[in-house]
């Protein structure tokens, strides 16, 4: 009975342990962060580094400050954060919070699943059949909603802040709203953009832009 005991305690530490050691945490200050496929850690950190999650891995939630981060398809993760770097997101993956930016692009593949909202500065916001909890807040990147997906938190594009400097005219962003795609709640524009609605979208109300219509597969070129 006491070897039984014994063994039962140690197959629960050896089980407690290997649970610990999966959901590691990692932190860094110069230096990427690599998880290998199918993979589980806790948070990620760095800050001069990027980022790379390999497909069907487990991750708490992924931060950097100057890098990229990339994830890789039917992955798991919390919020995915950097500053200056693009975040791209392969196909069927699941996030609990968030997807922000601030000087990169965000591309979420199809079948995604974004627990919160979705967030960059300067850089342009793709979507492909995907479903975002909460909304999309840009100034200057282009954004696609592409087709199938739906954005339950409506979409802002805040104020540009004027250049100390300006050489030429700035740039105009486009903005997309595919086949059959959906944004629930307002679309508040606070600059100037160029906004498609597909025929088969559904959009909330729209402020600050005129939206032009099309029932082409993509819109027309400007």
């Amino acid at each position: 009975m006491n070897r039984t005991r014994l063994a039962f305690a140690l197959l629960f530490a050896i089980a407690a342990t290997s649970a610990h050691a999966a959901d590691r945490d990692v932190s860094k200050v110069n230096g990427g962060i690599e998880v290998e496929d199918g993979e589980r850690y806790g948070s990620l950190e760095t800050v001069n580094g990027g980022i790379h999650i390999g497909a069907n891995a487990r991750v708490a939630s992924a931060e950097t400050v100057n890098g990229g981060i990339e994830v890789g398809a039917s992955t798991q993760t919390g919020s995915l954060e950097t500053v200056n770097g693009g975040i791209r997101v392969d196909e069927h993956v699941t996030t609990t919070g968030g997807v922000e930016t601030v000087n990169g692009g965000i591309f979420i593949g199809r079948g995604g699943t974004i627990g919160g909202g979705i967030e960059t500065v300067n850089g342009a916001i793709g979507l492909v059949d995907t479903d975002v909890s909460g909304g999309i807040e840009t100034v200057n990147g282009d954004v696609t909603v592409g087709v199938g997906s739906h954005v339950r938190g409506g979409l802002h594009y805040g104020k540009q802040s004027k250049p100390f400097i300006s050489i030429g005219k700035p740039r105009i962003p486009r903005v997309i709203i595919g086949p059959d795609a959906r944004v629930d709640g307002p679309l508040r524009f606070e600059r100037e953009v160029v906004l498609y609605v597909h025929a088969t979208a559904r959009t909330g109300a729209i402020t600050g832009a005129t939206a032009i219509r099309f029932d082409t597969p993509t819109p027309p070129e400007q």
